[in-house]
């Protein structure tokens, strides 16, 4: 009996620095993740809208240095200010949301300055098309959520894309810009 509670005993405390390295699971916070964009308007004004309705996990190991996130967002709900706009934006012209409801960005390379992710590295699929970005992080943290008693990680993070790189080509021979800036600010709760 006692060389079984010493043999468990043993195992429990050897095993534990393995299970403490494991990924945590994390959940996109809706209410604290906000999807931008921003585009120069013939050179005069920058054009700017978000989504607001986006979803997704973000698996994370910071011993490790590695993670894993996928981000689906509604492309209907575009929110611009402007409802005109935001039609427009819906459009064959642009995202074609009656076809392509959703785009997705899913990554699994984690680059890090010391224990802060510096950057992200994966997939954006819009429009039917899949191509590669690369995340920036302006800010970065993990944190014990005061009221949720749940670690919380996130940060800024951003990119500037070439929205032809998806067939996205309205404008273009009008003077309209093809790089537009995605900002992207995340919060995720550990489950």
């Amino acid at each position: 009996m006692h060389k079984t509670l010493l043999v468990s005993t043993l195992a429990t405390a050897l095993l534990a620095p393995a299970f403490a390295a494991q990924a945590a699971t994390y959940a996109i916070d809706p209410n604290h993740t906000f999807v931008t964009f921003e585009i120069d308007h013939l050179g005069v004004s920058t054009n700017r809208g978000r989504f607001d309705k986006k979803e997704g996990t973000v698996q994370f190991d910071r011993a490790a240095k590695t993670g894993k996130v996928e981000l689906t967002i509604d492309m209907n709900s575009i929110n611009t200010g402007t409802a005109q706009f935001n039609r427009h934006l819906q459009s064959k012209d642009f995202f074609n949301t009656a076809e392509f409801p959703s785009a997705k960005f899913v990554a699994d390379k984690f680059s890090f300055d010391g224990d802060k992710v510096s950057e992200v590295a994966g997939t954006l699929t819009m429009l039917g098309k899949t191509q590669p970005v690369v995340l920036k992080a302006k800010r970065f943290n993990c944190t014990q959520h005061p009221m949720l008693k749940r670690e919380v990680c996130g940060g800024d993070f951003e990119t500037t894309i070439a929205r032809s790189q998806w067939g996205m080509d309205w404008g273009l021979n009008m003077g309209f810009q093809d790089q537009v800036r995605l900002v992207i600010q995340v919060e995720a709760i550990q489950q």
